[in-house]
């Protein structure tokens, strides 16, 4: 089984196992979920991505090394997808609120309507009946991840099938998922449910599963239709905010979006992890994202602060006039830090938003569909030189 310990170190390490297996091997047998017991086929490196303790960059910098552009391309281009969903989101920071409203208006259907409310607690708690999907809502509290394919069966079975509400659906995966990504798995599951694509379903077959699963799994009763849900419109793109050059002095804040930056200089980390929903986060992901942080923090002892006042504080305890970070990504995390700014300002400090230099180079391409930042692919290598 993997070794989830949520350091650098351990992230690297599973990086370096998987490395000889993300060429041919990877591109014929990702699609195939083992099960939990076995997971050589692809390279659950997705939590410490997602934390930034392992970066996008080094991962594809080592397939390519290890394999070439041509044996790792497939390898390199389901990495570059968390970058793609979280480009799409940055252009389009709506989306994220309008996923907010849709869950609180669900809960508080749950609220007036006891039958939701039995199909929700059912479906979290996999007594559904339905075979395979009651078998990954179990994994998914048990263990924190789930293999991409099951998370789009479970997604649509939870849609098409069970017809609940697809928010409802994503943030159960969001309190669950060590790499909880606001973007990777809200457009994930507008993707499934039609959303992202306008029009362009995700429908979980019988043959599919079981063909993927290796026979453990052979669900009846799956829906043949796919209405699109009700959702409110998706807004255009907006030009991507400007990015604040990187100081020469400050404060670094590290978020747990990302673990990344390495300034030499005071640091402070953000305590964690930040509530993803008005429900209890679940377990492993709460566990793997303190334990990214106290890594993190760590290695760069950096203090602990839990505000916005105490990251003014620390700066000022540091003898600083600036604080710098990355631009909080569209998620909790922005949530959380909204008032920054202005407690910034208010006792007369700078506040530098940078952006790391692969977003830089991604982002732009995130506009429409991934097709688009699929062709930019190998100049975007010789770009970032990878």
């Amino acid at each position: 089984m993997t070794d989830w310990t949520p350091t650098r170190d351990a992230g690297l390490a599973q990086l370096e196992a998987f490395l000889p297996r993300a060429g041919r091997q990877y591109r014929d047998r990702r699609n195939h979920d083992f099960g939990p017991e076995d997971r050589s086929n692809v390279s659950a490196l997705s939590p410490w991505l997602a934390h930034r303790l392992v970066h996008e960059r080094e991962v594809i910098s080592a397939a390519l090394a290890e394999h070439g552009p041509e044996g790792a391309e497939k390898f390199v281009q389901e990495v570059v997808w968390r970058g793609y969903f979280r480009g799409w989101l940055e252009q389009r920071p709506g989306v994220w609120h309008q996923y907010v409203d849709a869950r609180e208006r669900a809960l508080m259907a749950l609220d007036k309507d006891k039958a939701m409310r039995a199909d929700w607690e059912a479906a979290v708690e996999g007594r559904t009946g339905i075979e395979g999907f009651d078998d990954w809502a179990q994994e998914l509290a048990a263990h924190g991840w789930l293999h991409n394919h099951a998370r789009m069966w479970f997604a649509s079975i939870w849609i098409f099938t069970l017809r609940l509400p697809w928010s409802l659906g994503a943030d159960f995966f969001l309190r669950h998922l060590m790499d909880g990504d606001a973007a990777s798995n809200t457009l994930s599951w507008r993707w499934v449910g039609g959303l992202h694509t306008k029009g362009k379903t995700y429908l979980a077959r019988r043959d599919n599963i079981r063909k993927y699963t290796g026979g453990r799994f052979d669900p009846e009763g799956l829906s043949d239709e796919d209405p699109i849900p009700e959702a409110a419109e998706t807004p255009d793109p907006t030009p991507l905010p400007q990015a604040d050059a990187e100081p020469a002095e400050a404060l670094w804040l590290l978020t747990e979006d990302d673990l990344s930056p390495a300034p030499e200089g005071p640091v402070a980390a953000l305590d964690g992890p930040t509530a993803r929903s008005p429900l209890e986060l679940g377990a492993h992901a709460a566990a793997f994202t303190r334990g990214a942080l106290d890594d993190a923090a760590g290695r760069l002892d950096a203090a602990r602060v839990s505000s916005v006042e105490e990251i003014v504080q620390a700066a000022r305890d540091a003898g600083q006039d600036t604080i710098a970070l990355r631009r909080p990504l569209a998620g909790p995390v922005a949530d959380r830090l909204e008032g920054l700014r202005a407690a910034a300002e208010g006792a007369g400090l700078a506040l530098h938003l940078t952006r790391d230099p692969y977003d830089a180079a991604v982002w732009p391409h995130c506009r429409k569909g991934f097709f688009a930042v699929k062709k930019q692919i190998p100049r975007l290598v010789d770009e970032l030189e990878l």
